[in-house]
């Protein structure tokens, strides 16, 4: 044993002070590695929807349903058991309702607590007692831990179990109690979660989507482009504070910005009134207005404008401060012939949909005006500031990444760059050449400096990578040649609405270069796959989301309602449980109204994709792995005390 060794095992021995406490941690941890493994759910592209979001996680996408069915078969009717289900997705606004038509109260909470108990013992079945301890909710932990760790058929106890349950009743905490249970059974029904990108953008919730992750027991999350966006915004980064409102009044979701996190838009909007009062703002109608609210979507529209125009400026002012990221050659506003209103791109001359430019000087087109300057710092200041925000986006940074490797499945939200043949592209930035793996490491490490780093210099790097990640060629979050918002705006002609996509999405089905993709990032072409989103899946037209024989995933099926006409469904959820693979697709969600009062849920069709040889238990896992380790350290300890190299504390 070498001194380094003892060391360690030393310090071992604190946690582990003799022979009976090492061999009772060796013991719990050997079962441990036989126990099923835990269930794991994928969503991407949620995109702000967060009523259906919330949804989705209360009904485990369709596995407390599912639960349900195990417990009870053929034994309630399909109407008491969506009844039941809807109870557990919404314990307190369920029971309103129930109150309003239930004539004894006392026998319904009898009944319910009974079945809940039942569905909490089934999915707590596959878990550790100490897990499941770790779970309950301080107020009951005592009282569930006893009801469901009951053993059926055992009679010594049953007068006591059922005097827990009448006492619950008569004390008047049977409500608190079921409400207890249901949110038991919401979080064993998933032991992980992992969020594979765009959280943000219009759907009109995405903080509350940050919230409800910040309290959830177990995720990670690989950023998407427009996560990165909100980062580099709250960074304080110009071009992403600009694209991140454009994308809020185009959908009209201001809201999120001025009550959410509490922007101040008045500059701007007062603003906006002013300069383009008489400028009806055609080319920039929001997405989904509501036509009862004209006065608010007039204002909005003209908003809409002047940060669009302000975002244009901002970029071009970037792009020549960062020749590098290669967004020059995008930069429009000098191109335009302010008299003429036409723009000449490529050598042809277009006419342009929009000829109103108040705000521009043509000899230097991309100069803030002083009033356009004021509403910037402002907003920079703003959004930096932002308790809300600032809290949202250091979450983002916890347990956010841009790729993920978790029990041999690689995460990410767009693609590795690739070339024409299939090879990964080789990127530069700032100076140094990255490809592949490295480069996600490279522009992981810049996100983190637009945050953290002391060096000022190093710090404005990183801030405006991030705008490079938002929308660079390059970039594996974006992942297409342009995002021609200009052209969508001013311009009519389709083709140059065009972005093309990295071959990447042209090799999907390529196994040769997919495996190129794992063997980057070191892992087992035989049991491993790429999970990502970002591409919206049109299931409507037979696309199909599992690519390259099921060794790719693409589950962006259109969580956002902008992108439901284009899918056909409304997202997807891939679920790894012991048992293998199952991809569910989602029907579109009512609402939550709807979904108590009508007990609407959400359908979901699910696909094997693939079977397990073998039920996989938690030995199979990276925990396992490091269970393993644990193992082996432990045994070495023990042979340590047996060979008196290391001492016992008694």
């Amino acid at each position: 044993m070498n001194t380094l060794e003892k060391k360690y095992l030393e310090r071992l021995a604190e946690l582990f002070p003799n022979i009976a406490a090492a061999s009772t941690e060796i013991i719990n941890l050997q079962a441990i590695l036989n126990l099923p493994k835990g269930t794991e759910h994928f969503l991407t592209d949620i995109h702000g929807e967060y009523e259906a979001f919330a949804h989705v996680l209360k009904n485990g996408s369709g596995s407390v349903k599912r639960k349900i069915d195990d417990v009870f078969a053929n034994t309630m009717s399909s109407r008491d058991k969506q009844t039941l289900a809807t109870l557990v997705y919404y314990p307190r606004e369920k029971m309103e309702r129930i109150k309003k038509e239930e004539p004894n109260m006392d026998d319904w909470y009898k009944i319910t607590l009974y079945r809940l108990i039942e569905i909490s013992k089934r999915a707590a079945s596959k878990y550790t007692r100490s897990k499941v301890r770790k779970a309950l909710p301080k107020d009951f932990a005592y009282v569930i831990e006893e009801l469901i760790t009951e053993k059926q058929g055992i009679t010594d106890k049953e007068s006591y179990y059922a005097s827990i349950i009448s006492t619950i009743i008569r004390i008047g905490r049977a409500e608190e109690f079921i409400v207890a249970l249901c949110e038991l059974i919401q979080r064993l029904v998933v032991d992980h979660l992992h969020i594979v990108g765009d959280i943000y953008d219009r759907g009109p919730g995405p903080h509350l989507i940050m919230d409800k992750l910040m309290e959830y027991h177990s995720l990670d999350i690989q950023w998407g482009n427009h996560d990165v966006l909100w980062m580099g915004a709250a960074a304080g980064q110009m071009c992403c504070i600009a694209n991140v409102i454009r994308i809020c009044a185009r959908y009209g979701n201001l809201d999120i910005l001025e009550d959410g996190y509490g922007i101040n838009l008045l500059p701007l909007a007062t603003f906006a009134w002013k300069k383009y009062s008489k400028d009806p703002c055609e080319c920039f109608k929001l997405k989904g207005q509501d036509e009862d609210r004209l006065q608010e979507t007039e204002l909005n529209m003209k908003m809409h404008k002047a940060i669009s125009i302000i975002q244009f400026k901002v970029e071009g002012q970037i792009s020549k401060k960062r020749p590098e990221f290669g967004f020059e050659k995008r930069n429009f506003l000098d191109k335009i012939n302010y008299e003429n209103g036409t723009i000449l791109i490529d050598g042809k001359e277009y006419g342009l949909l929009d000829d109103y430019f108040p705000t521009i000087d043509p000899a230097d087109p991309y100069a803030l005006s002083p009033e356009e300057e004021d509403i910037m710092n402002r907003l920079v200041s703003a959004f930096q500031n932002c308790e809300r925000m600032q809290k949202h986006m250091r979450f983002l940074l916890n347990k956010g990444t841009l790729y993920k490797i978790y029990n041999s499945n690689l995460l990410y939200h767009g693609c590795v760059p690739l070339d024409g043949e299939g090879m990964m592209k080789e990127v530069k930035i700032y100076g140094k050449t990255y490809r592949g793996k490295a480069l996600y490491d490279a522009l992981d490490s810049y996100v983190r400096k637009g945050f953290f780093a002391v060096d000022e210099k190093e710090r404005e790097k990183g801030r405006d990578l991030m705008w490079y990640i938002w929308q660079g060629e390059n970039s594996p979050l974006f992942a297409k040649d342009k995002m021609a918002t200009f052209e969508r705006y001013f311009l009519a002609e389709k083709e140059l609405h065009k972005e093309e996509k990295n071959p990447y999405y042209t090799f999907v089905e390529d196994e040769t270069v997919m495996n190129r993709v794992l063997e980057e990032f070191d892992l087992d072409l035989e049991r491993s796959h790429i999970i990502n989103g970002h591409v919206p899946v049109k299931t409507k037209n037979g696309e199909n989301p599992v690519k390259c024989d099921g060794k790719v995933m693409v589950i962006d099926g259109g969580f956002s309602k902008a992108y439901q006409k284009e899918t056909g469904i409304a997202g997807y959820t891939l679920i790894y449980n012991s048992y293998g693979l199952i991809l569910a697709a989602h029907e579109p969600f009512e609402s939550t109204e709807a979904a108590i009062e009508k007990e609407r849920d959400i359908h979901s069709d699910s696909i094997v994709i693939k079977r397990a040889v073998s039920r996989k238990t938690v030995g199979d896992t990276d925990v396992g792995k490091a269970i393993k380790e644990r193992i082996e350290d432990l045994e070495r300890l023990l042979s340590g005390y047996r060979s008196g190299k290391i001492s016992e504390k008694i």
